[in-house]
């Protein structure tokens, strides 16, 4: 059998630096997995794409396919968008497809691909009233959110902890969401 293929989507926010360890306890839990990013991201990961390629077996994409061209990844069995700032968040409830990232999310919702998001935003953000908004929008849309207890829990500006980002739970909510 093979294995089940892992979309995992990054956005720019400081535990993206450390996205190589989701990726290898993915790949330890049986994943094949395919690593995105939002054009920001891929600029602060700019000298490490060809490891992270080597790490996955795949090119890490952050643009669309030009029309015609193959698509080098298969199909994924689930998404993960982790860490997801707060502008992804808004942009994919509100169906602002301006990214790769955004418009395979956005079109996930529909193929009724399974998608965890692990929301990475200090409590300034969290504040916002769009944000709220956002997450009940991709929750009602059957998006399993993990922010607040039992998810990332919002730090106050400029005291997160990168390093200690919980790719742990984001595994988690994944491999469950092949077992329903």
């Amino acid at each position: 059998m093979d294995a089940p293929v892992m979309y995992l989507f990054g956005c720019a926010a400081p535990p993206v630096h450390y996205i190589d360890h989701a990726i290898r306890g993915a790949q330890a839990d049986g994943w094949e997995v395919c690593l995105g990013l939002t054009p920001t991201a891929e600029a602060w990961l700019g000298g490490r794409l060809p490891e992270l390629a080597e790490l996955t077996g795949r090119p890490v994409r952050s643009s669309y396919r030009q029309p015609g061209q193959p698509d080098v990844w298969p199909p994924a069995s689930v998404v993960v968008v982790a860490p997801a700032t707060m502008n992804t968040i808004n942009q994919w409830a509100l169906g602002i497809t301006g990214t790769w990232v955004v418009g395979v999310v956005a079109e996930a919702i529909g193929k009724a691909i399974p998608l965890v998001a692990m929301p990475c935003v200090n409590e300034a953000y969290a504040q916002h009233p769009q944000f709220e908004q956002s997450l009940a929008t991709l929750r009602g849309a059957r998006v399993r959110v993990l922010y607040g207890p039992g998810g990332f829990v919002p730090n106050k500006p400029g005291q997160g902890r990168p390093e200690a980002y919980p790719w742990h739970l984001a595994l988690a909510a994944a491999r469950e969401s092949l077992a329903t």
